[in-house]
């Protein structure tokens, strides 16, 4: 295994594993924007104000995104499986 292999299965990892975790911190970063910008204009510091509604969208968010993020990790299981039965031989 060569120096560039493992730079490029790492890279290869971290990138998936972005695009994989990107919806889901994206929907909860927007709602907790505009969660607090309504308690910025209401004045109301209630803080489980700020964590039921986040949670509640990200795990939504993650029933509809789970078959695509699997599909995602299963390409790269594969991928990886392949590739390291292809440099052991």
């Amino acid at each position: 295994m060569t120096e560039e292999l493992v730079v490029e299965i790492l890279k290869e990892v971290f990138y998936t594993t972005f695009l994989i975790l990107l919806p889901v911190l994206g929907v909860s970063l927007v709602v907790g924007i505009i969660i607090s910008i309504f308690q910025a204009a209401t004045s109301i510091q209630e803080m489980t104000l700020t964590f039921v509604p986040k949670i509640l969208i990200t795990a939504v968010v993650l029933i509809f995104m789970f078959p695509w993020m699997m599909e995602k990790l299963i390409a790269i299981t594969n991928k990886l499986f392949t590739m390291f039965i292809t440099v052991v031989k």
